[in-house]
Formats: C-alpha cells, structure tokens, sequence
C-alpha cells in the first residue's frame, strides 16, 4: 500500500507525497537531489476533504453543513416536485413526557433512511411528525412536582399543567430528532391535543358508536388503584418475580349435589376445595366452578381425616403441596356436581353454588375455582349466564368499601385487606394452608405497580364485532419481518373487548351526557355534533370550561327529538384511552383520498398497541386497513444485552452521544452520523446492543469509509466528467470489470434499501470499500493514476471509474449518512452550484456496465495474481518480473485481451500482477534464471451461462527483476538507477515541453 505523506501548500489544499506504485520506500543510495528531481512530475491526489475529524471538528462540522445544505428545507422542497410517485411513511406518536432516548433516536433514524431512500428515487414523500399528547404519563410527570397538593387541583388547572410539561417536552425531542438529521416537515407537526385533531378523533368515536361497535357497560376491568383508572391490556407490563400469598380454601357443601346423594354420607363434612392467589377476592366470592367434562374425585385427607372434592388429576399434586396424602374414596364426572351448593368460606348464611365452566384450568390448582365476578373476567362471563350478582367491594384506591363490612372497610386489598381476609378464613376454620406463590402478575406501566381486576361503569370497543374483518384485512398487509404478521394476527385473537374509558381530567372526553336522576346517557349525531363543532373551535378545554347549556344547547335537544332540559343532564367526566387518542391519527393525518398510509414502522411492542388500536379503528369505522406495509423493530439495550436503567449505569444518552460530555476523553462527541450508522448496521428486527465500544467500532468503520472517499476525491482533482470521461469500449478491461461490480453493488443496494434491509446495506459498502476498491483496485491504479501524463486515456479511464464509483457510493450511504455525504458533495473538484447529493437523486448505474464476458479474463489473472502474491508475501511485488505460461487455448486467448505482446512492464495484465515486467508465453523458457520459482494453478473458465466451462492450467514463473529502479515511478523497469524509465521519460518530456 502507498504509504502518503501530507502537507500543507498555499491553496489550502492537502497534497499527498510518497512513494508511487511501487509500494518501496526511496533508495537510501539517492542523494537529496534525486529524491526531489521528479517529485513535481507525480500526480498525486490533492484535496481538502480530511481523513478524520476531532470530536469538536465533527459537531461544528454536522451544524455547518445543516445550515449551508439546507437541511430543514428539504422536506418541503420535495414535496413541491411535480411526480406521479408517492410514498407516505405515518408517524407514530412517541409520548411527550420526557428527554430523548436512544428508543427514539432507532426508531426516527429508521424512519428517516426510509424516507430519503424514496426521495432520491423521485417519490414524493409525505411525513409529518407526531406526539401523544394526553394522558396519565404527562399527567403524573407534570403533577410530580406538587405531590400530594395535587388532590386539590381543578380539572383545568391539571390540563394547563399537563399541557404546559407536554409542550416543553415536545420542543426538547423535536429540537434533538432535527440534530439526528431527520428530514420532516416540522413547522407542520400533528398533537393530539390539537384542537382539529380532536374533533377528528370524536367524529371516529361517534361513527363507531353509531355501528354499534362502542357500548357501555358494568364489567370488570383491569384497574390500576396506584393511578384509579382503568387499564387497556396494552398498558400492563407483566413483573415475572410477583409474589402472591396463595390459599387453599375450604367450601363446605351445604347441599349435596343430587347425583352425588347416595354417594355421600350426610353426617360427613365434605368441601369443595379451592386454590387462589387472591384472597381479597373471597368476600365477593358468588359461586364454585368445575369443569363439565373433567374426572373429579372425593378424597380423604390423611393428615385431617376431612373430606373434599377435589379434581381427580389434581389428587396427587394438590396433596403434596398440602404435606400429605389423600385415598380415593370415590371419582365421578364434573358434571354431576351440578345443582350442589357450598356454603360461603367467610360470610354466614351466604351460599355458593357449583356451576359448570369451560374456563376452568387443570393446571395449577385443585381443579375446582372460586368465582368472584365483580373481580374476573372469566368470572363475569359465568355470572352473565347464570344472572348472579357481580357486586364490587372495592373502590377506586382498591380499598374495601363499607360494604364489604367493618372488618374489610377502607382496608387495601393488595394490602392489609389481604391479610384480614386470611384472618377471617382461619376464624372460620376454612383455611387449609397458605403460601407464597412467585408469578407473573400485571403490573401499572406507568407507575410500575401492581393492578387488580374491578367492576365498574366504562366504555368499550366491541373488538369481536371486527375481529374478523381486521384479520381479513390484515392478510393483504405486508409484514417485515414477516413473522410479526401471525404474533399481530395471535395478540388480536386473544383480545375480547378494550375498555376505551379513563378517569382523568387530561385527555379528550367521551361526548355523552347523563340524566341526573335516571343515570341514562344521552348521545346521538345531534349532540356529538355540535360537541365537535365546539372542539374544533376551541378545543376539548370546551367540556370543562363552558356550561351545559352551551354544551347541550335547547336546539341540539330539540333535534334529538328531546323536550327535556340541559340543566336535566350533567357532562360525563370519563377521557378516551390513549391509545383511542393515537389509534385515530390516520383520520386526521393522512392526506390522500384512501387516508391509507404506505408504511406504519415501530417498536415490537405496537403489536399489541398504535399498530392494533389504529387498525381496529379504521376498520370500525371505514372497514379496511389504515397502513399496507408494518416494519417492526425490536429494542435498544446496553451492549452486554441487559435493559438500560440508571443504577446500572448503563444508560446511553443520544444527544451525549452526538455533543459529548463534560468530559470528552471519557465521553467524546461522535457526531449524528455515527449514531446514523449505528441504527443501519444493527440486525434491528430483534433487540439492538448500543455502548461504548459499539459507537467506536462505528467510528472506526465510517472513517474507512472517508478514507476511501478520500483517495477518490484526491485523484479525481483536475477530473472533469463533461469533457474527461472515456467511453465504456475504450476503458481498460479492469475499469470495465469493476464498472461491472459496481452495477451489481448498487442493485443489491437499492433492493437492500427497498427491503428494509439497513444492515445489508452496510456490509454491501464495507465489501465494496474494503476488498473491491481499497485493497483491490486502488492498488492496482496508482501506478497509472501517478505515474501517467495527466490527460492520458490510460488515466483518464482509471478517473471514469474513480467518478462513477464515488458518485454511486456516495448516494448509496447517503440516506445512512448524510452528513457525511453532503461533506464528499463540498468537495467534489467538479461540483456545480446548487448540487446537494439528495437534490440530484438516486444514482443510475448503466446496464451496458454488466460485461459478464471480461470478468473471466479479469479473474482469471486475479486467480495469478493471488498466487504470485502469496509466494512472495513480505517483499514488494515490483522487485520481480514474471512470466505467464499457458498452453494455447481459451484461457491464452483471455490473457492476451489484457497484453498483446509478449513481454511487457505497462500492460493491463502487468497492472494487474502487479510485477515490474510480465511475459505471457505459451512454453516454459529453456534458459530459466537460477533464481526462478515456478508455480502451478489453474483457473475454471464459466462462460456463456455455462454452455462453456473448461477448467485450464498455468504456470506461473518468478525471478528477480534484472532492471534497476526507476528513480519516477519506482518500478524495477530501468537500465540505469539515474535515470527514469522509457515510459517516465516520455512522461516527463511531454510535461517539460509544455
């Protein structure tokens, strides 16, 4: 490899000094004088591109080039090109309550490689950032700072604060997506909290209230006591370490059931036994349920002597976690338990029935399971059928409520409630054993506790009124990767209804009005409509800000069909869910007609959230899909695979990563497009590592990448494409072979890109960079490149190449770096006025390029090129001269399309050998130096897509050179060590006689 020496020259520009194609350091024999005499006869590159920046250099650098490449006016300029071709990527709102993360920076960079890959192809491209604006995370964050002062607040004085922290948020995230180089059009972003936004979001809640698809109901939800709201199963998060204290419990039979009399003695005490980690839920325990179907057995406790049922493969497990055994007395089928009644475990005179159910497991437990139906889901669906009473004794703060009698009142259930409970199980003698039990157990996401199951007045989507058609739609979206497709299809199938309701003040309100004294709600097109007619004036502030009359004037009541009177109702206070909230951004954000995005791209946990709640409200409402394409990625953790948090340290901070810290050796500034390659190269449909020696490697790689572009930009100086280029026929063979690799290299770039295939992307430059240019090609060329009269087509064909292949690379990383590729575009020694990189367009390799026919002749002499260069590893190629012997035949005949004649030092063949002189023979010479090494190899010859396949031999022989050193150009090709080569001196003389 040449080894540059550089200095600085007036002009401003670095010259690179040293050693030609030899590779040899000067002869330590040269005097001063012969050192220098040609010097200024040697093309060597010239630029001021830097081969690196230091930490301070790359930000200024990233912000200058920003400002003067017009970074934020990109958006909007290719909006305004006039082309038939769209693509429209819809942001999915991250929430707007706290700093950037490195959560964020995966997800926007993603977005924002997708987005400039279209727009250089010509697309128009329609993105428009979003936040979530509403809901319980800003609302806790914006209260945290008054604790419990916050009890006394006004609904309005809770929205203005929550509104004024989610405003503050949304500047400092959007300020650091527009420092990752995101290109959007940020003077038009969409809020949820937009007034316009919301309307639209209550004329969506209306049209599927009017199909029927959104009801009201008393059932038992998930309910977080730690924030007293209700739960969407896409706001629990599952703590696998929860530690329940589990019970056995004893339900006396108080009425055997009929086809079980005979069999039971009546003066023998039998018990249902049962099996619960929540034993709060006794008290408003409402029946016992079995399984129709199952074998159950009556046992005898060996430690008690008592009597239970219990289910028959349960017999032996229930036993040895009881410490004892059980005989059979007796086994019969599940369903003649039906008609038996138990008496209630803490409540006297209070009976439970047994009563069949499908949703009984035999799994863990005793096979039999107490039914509380104001406290499970499954147990809600057994009182439905069989009209028991789904009473809730819990409230809000999941505290008994008075009805659950003075011993419970005000206790928490999770809590202290737990513990009377038991209390009252053993003073009733109806306690078998407690213990602890570790699970998974659902837990608040947001304040990281746990939550309960609890009946209560909500609103729900019907999801199994368009479960159906949301799966059929949902097969003619594409999916990447494609697995995601049946776990969205899997997570959807599991979902029976979603509780849209939330009792907070921050967020939209569910438009209904309810009669104070009959408790009916009141709402039809009439006052939906003039509700958004009001926000869309003024925003949802209207429902706390303005009187009922206003909200539910006499005409509105009028048209309704009403004679009663607004003061008859009251406004209801619940908030839609936020996941209602963004689920309907495709009815307020999407331009075109269809209102049908092409990509909807997010976390892997949108499967069960926006991805879910935004198909289901469109196909409520408009029964097709709001997205063709879903690109899911997987997370960020550290780069030891754990989850980022703050005790551990580990936590990655991407604007730290883009400036620095305080510290700069400890924490340096890498510069947006580091932390740009770091999204591309990472496999991101599964979890994505960053960390320190992540970020270095990336470093690392992208400054190979600007060396290669260096030495490009150097010896393209005095390069012009207009008036320089040498047609494709005229080139030398080895610039047409790697035109021809570089037509294949932007193919499967660009189907890479069209792929979502980032990380494919980078390996393809790392390849090209590495092997093809840097350790292949440019070290074939310098020679020619140095070496050769300025305008000489030898040169000028090697520069041809030079040009295309910095171009397409250049454009190829573009949408991964493009800082780095506006930087290249500066200093382009041709550039125009005007040229940005993505101003100008995606690249068009010419398919003339693609000469299947030269790449054997090529290869062929790599195959002896490899060979000779592994047996003189360690010495300079140039030191020797070679000669090529091959029988007549097709692989001659393809060596001498790169050397007519017989011996040659400036041939393509020698070129490509990389020996000072090279003879193509067809016999061995009789009169071998006593120095020669002869070596074999052979070389399959594949053309015409196979139809010609020969596999032929040769033999490579080497010797020293018998020429001195050429003091120009280094090579072994001079009679005499003063004076330069014929080749050189010819050079020379055409330059001095100028």
């Amino acid at each position: 490899m040449l080894t540059a020496l550089r200095r600085r020259l007036p002009g401003a520009r670095y010259l690179w000094r040293g050693r030609a194609a030899s590779g040899l350091s000067s002869n330590s024999n040269e005097s001063p004088g012969q050192k220098n005499k040609y010097r200024d006869t040697v093309l060597l590159p010239a630029t001021d591109f830097p081969i690196r920046r230091n930490p301070e250099d790359t930000v200024s650098t990233e912000l200058r080039l920003q400002e003067e490449t017009k970074f934020l006016e990109l958006y909007n300029w290719q909006k305004a090109r006039k082309t038939k071709k769209e693509f429209s990527l819809h942001d999915g709102p991250p929430y707007a309550n706290g700093d950037p993360h490195v959560g964020h920076a995966l997800n926007k960079i993603l977005k924002d490689i997708t987005n400039r890959f279209h727009m250089m192809r010509g697309y128009k491209v329609s993105y428009v950032p979003g936040w979530d604006c509403h809901g319980l995370p800003i609302e806790l964050r914006a209260l945290a700072e008054i604790e419990d002062k916050s009890d006394s607040l006004s609904p309005m004085e809770i929205r203005n604060r929550a509104r004024a922290f989610a405003e503050k948020a949304i500047e400092k995230q959007k300020s650091s997506f527009i420092r990752w180089g995101v290109m959007a059009d940020w003077e038009n972003c969409y809020y949820t909290f937009d007034k316009k936004y919301e309307a639209k979001q209550l004329d969506v809640f209306f049209k599927m209230h009017e199909k029927g698809h959104i009801y009201q109901d008393y059932r038992p939800v998930f309910w977080s006591p730690s924030t007293r709201t209700a739960l969407a199963e896409a706001e629990l998060e599952y703590n696998q370490q929860h530690v329940s204290r589990s019970i056995f419990v004893k339900f006396p039979l108080q009425k055997p059931p009929p086809k079980l009399a005979s069999a039971i003695d009546g003066s023998t005490t039998i018990s249902a036994l049962i099996w619960t980690t929540q034993p709060w839920t006794i008290p408003a325990n409402q029946a016992v349920c079995y399984m129709p179907d199952a074998m159950y057995s009556i046992v005898k406790c060996g430690s008690s002597g008592e009597l239970y049922i219990v289910a028959a493969d349960s017999v032996e497990p229930t036993a040895l976690s009881l410490g004892t055994k059980f005989e059979v007395v007796s086994t019969f089928k599940g369903a003649d338990l039906e008609n038996g009644v138990c008496e209630h475990p803490t409540i006297p005179g209070r009976t439970s029935p047994l009563l069949a159910a499908n949703h009984v497991s035999m799994g863990k437990g005793t096979g039999l399971v107490h039914a509380a139906p104001a406290h499970g889901i499954e147990d809600y669906g057994v009182a439905s059928h069989h009209k028991l009473p789904v009473d809730c004794l819990v409230d809000e703060a999941g505290r008994f409520t008075s009805e659950a009698g003075a011993d419970l009142e005000s206790k928490m259930v999770l809590e202290d409630g737990n513990e009377a409970v038991i209390q009252m199980l053993l003073g009733a003698k109806n306690l078998v054993k407690e213990e602890s039990f570790v699970h998974s157990y659902p837990y608040d996401w947001r304040t990281r506790k746990p939550v309960i199951i609890r009946a209560s007045q909500q609103w729900f989507v019907n999801t199994a009124n368009v479960k159906d058609k949301a799966q059929e739609v949902l097969k003619k979206v594409k999916f990447t990767p494609a697995s995601a497709a049946s776990r969205m299809v899997e997570m959807l199938g599991r979902r029976t209804y979603w509780c849209i309701s939330r009792q907070r003040s921050w967020g939209v309100p569910i438009p209904v009005f309810y009669h104070k004294e009959t408790r009916d709600a009141l709402i039809n097109r009439h006052t939906v409509g003039h509700v958004i007619k009001l926000v869309e004036q003024h925003g949802s502030d209207v429902w706390w800000t303005h009187p009922v009359e206003e909200l539910l004037p006499k005409s509105v009541l009028q048209q309704a069909g009403s004679s009663a009177n607004a003061l008859d109702y009251e406004a209801g206070r619940d908030v839609l869910d936020i996941w209602f909230d963004s689920g309907t951004s495709w009815a307020h954000v999407l331009e075109d007609a269809e209102q049908r995005a092409d990509v909807y791209m997010e976390g892997k946990d949108q499967l069960g959230g926006w991805f879910q709640s935004s198909l289901l409200t469109s196909v409520a409402a408009r029964n097709k899909a709001p997205y063709r394409h879903v690109v899911v990625h997987g997370f960020t953790l550290s780069e030891k695979g754990e989850k980022m948090s703050k005790s551990l340290g580990n936590v990655v901070d991407p604007d730290m990563v883009i400036s620095g810290g305080k510290d700069k050796a400890a924490e340096p500034a890498y510069g947006a497009d580091v932390l740009r390659w770091w999204v591309a190269e990472s496999n991101v449909f599964t979890e994505v590592l960053i960390g320190p020696s992540v970020l270095k490697s990336a470093q690392a790689d992208i400054n190979k990448v600007r060396n290669t572009v260096r030495f490009m930009l150097g010896n393209l100086s005095g390069f012009n494409p207009e008036t320089d280029t040498i047609p494709g026929p005229e080139m030398y063979v080895i610039d047409q072979y790697m035109l021809h690799l570089l037509q294949d290299y932007a193919s499967k770039v660009t189907e890479a890109y069209k792929n979502y295939e980032f990380g494919k992307v980078i390996r393809l430059l790392e390849a090209l960079v590495t092997r093809d240019l840097s350790s292949f090609y440019f070290s074939i060329i310098k020679d020619r490149l140095y070496c050769e009269e300025e305008r000489d087509p030898k040169r000028r064909s090697c520069q041809t190449v030079l040009a295309e292949t910095l171009d397409i690379v250049v454009r190829s990383f573009a949408p991964i770096l493009p800082h780095l590729a506006e930087e290249v575009f500066q200093h382009l020694p041709y550039r125009k006025d005007g040229d940005g990189v993505f101003r100008t367009g995606w690249f068009v390799p010419n398919s003339v390029w693609k000469k299947p026919g030269l790449v054997e002749a090529v290869e062929a002499a790599c195959s002896m090129r490899d060979l000779f260069l592994g047996a003189t590893a360690g010495r300079n190629s140039v030191e020797h001269e070679l000669s090529v012997v091959i029988e007549p035949g097709l692989l001659f005949e393809l060596m001498e399309t790169l050397q007519a004649e017989e011996t040659s030092n400036t041939s393509q063949l020698n070129e490509l050998l990389m020996a000072s002189q090279t003879s193509l023979l067809t016999k061995v010479p009789l009169d071998l130096p006593a120095d020669a090494t002869i070596l074999k190899g052979s070389f399959l010859i594949n053309l015409e897509g196979g139809d010609i396949c020969e596999e032929e031999a040769y033999k490579i022989i080497i010797h020293q050179s018998t020429k001195d050193r050429c003091p120009r150009c280094r090579k072994y090709t001079t009679e005499s060590a003063l004076t330069p080569c014929p080749r050189c001196l010819e050079v020379i003389a055409g330059k001095w006689s100028q």
